[in-house]
């Protein structure tokens, strides 16, 4: 059976995923062993650590939501070092890559928390494309951000490099 909607899914999580470590594997070559995971952009935000549990969270809840499980969300604190960050980064990548839902799954109704006493429910596609993909690239960015501040070369080739393939050349 055919889930070019779910496929489709898993393609975009995993080359994100794969942006993410990409994006932390120059951040500790240009910026060495020091301690990364604790950097913030600003002292009321979540340090890189963070924003890597939380970005993976989001195909991690997307597969356990397709699986029919609880989700259980990574814990932040448990993201004490880039080997942390790659390892969390990997096993959320073989759970999306072992989604086996039938695209059907996307219409069923996902009731979302939003905060004591505040939740949403929304058609899985909504839940998609309005709460885990804007949550994601929004952590990826974060992280992006941070080490693009404390001096790291990345740049928008670096965050956008899932669009490789896709490249031509004139001439």
């Amino acid at each position: 059976m055919s889930n070019p909607r779910i496929q489709q899914l898993q393609q975009l999580f995993v080359s994100r995923l794969d942006t993410l470590s990409h994006i932390l594997q120059v951040g500790q070559a240009h910026l060495g062993d020091r301690d990364l995971v604790n950097e913030r952009l600003a002292p009321d935000m979540l340090p890189l650590g963070a924003q890597v549990a939380f970005a993976c969270n989001q195909p991690r809840g997307f597969s356990q939501w397709c699986a029919g499980q609880p989700i259980e969300n990574i814990d932040p604190t448990t993201v004490a070092s880039l080997e942390d960050a790659h390892a969390q980064i990997a096993d959320t990548r073989a759970r999306v890559l072992a989604i086996s839902a039938s695209d059907a799954k996307l219409d069923e109704v996902k009731r979302i928390g939003m905060g004591p006493g505040r939740y949403c429910e929304l058609p899985g596609d909504l839940y998609v494309s309005e709460y885990l993909l804007p949550n994601l690239y929004f952590h990826i960015t974060t992280a992006y951000a941070i080490l693009r501040m404390l001096g790291a070369p990345v740049g928008k080739a670096d965050y956008m490099r899932y669009l490789g393939a896709h490249l031509r050349h004139d001439g």
